[in-house]
């Protein structure tokens, strides 16, 4: 049985990889999961012992299939128990990853399908990400990019915004901004900030911390992303 601490590396080493080119070197490691280099040494020793993680000294790790589907079934039962902690028990979206966090290691296989019926297999969670099918297929979560990345006059919908911290995203709530809200890019400001305007027609003037917690589609990628789950 995987501990806690492994399980959260797991699914650390997973994130980093779609985010670049793997391997994932222990520094960022260490760096995500706030540790120091010998800790994060230490524990990816122990994961490739068990077969989780290929290690290729001198350039990082990378996950086998076996540590890829841990990481899913982890990653599922956090996003699966958000969704259940905000639409059952009236957590507010900012709340809910912390909780996520510690519950996501300790649920039974039952537990965990009897949550997804009560939601009617859910395949978002309330800040718009993807949740892994039952059967742990790999996510299919590269549509979306960043608010920050995109020009004044761009059209676009909110796919997803970064749920590790909630002063953004009740920042983020009180201005209107969730998945699935519409807006335009008006101005890109040289002092760090980025004006969207909502359907509503109101300017809201983001940080370009909060417009880089901003995952964005085109509304060309929406309609493509709803033809391929027809």
């Amino acid at each position: 049985m995987l501990s806690a601490k492994m399980e959260d590396y797991l699914k650390a080493i997973y994130r980093l990889e779609r985010e670049g080119e793997p391997p994932v070197a222990t520094s960022t490691i260490a760096e995500t999961l706030d540790v120091t280099p010998p800790t994060a040494t230490s524990m990816v020793e122990k994961l490739e012992d068990r077969e989780l993680v290929e290690r290729e000294k001198y350039k990082g790790v990378t996950l086998t299939p076996e540590g890829e589907t841990v990481a899913l079934e982890v990653i599922r039962h956090h996003r699966l128990l958000e969704t259940f902690l905000t639409e059952e028990l009236g957590y507010d979206w900012s709340e809910v990853h912390e909780e996520a966090e510690i519950l996501e290691h300790h649920i039974s296989e039952e537990f965990e399908r009897r949550v997804a019926a009560a939601l009617d297999e859910p395949t978002v969670d309330p800040h718009g990400d993807p949740i892994p099918n039952d059967e742990l297929e790999p996510i299919d979560d590269h549509s979306a990019s960043a608010l920050a990345d995109h020009g004044e006059g761009a059209r676009l919908e909110v796919a997803r915004v970064r749920d590790r911290d909630s002063d953004e995203l009740t920042y983020l709530d009180e201005a209107g901004i969730t998945p699935g809200t519409d807006l335009v890019v008006e101005e890109v400001a040289p002092i760090g900030m980025v004006t969207v305007r909502l359907d509503s027609g109101e300017s809201v003037a983001l940080p370009d911390h909060i417009a880089d917690a901003i995952q964005v589609r085109t509304p060309d990628d929406s309609v493509a992303d709803e033809v391929s789950k027809v």
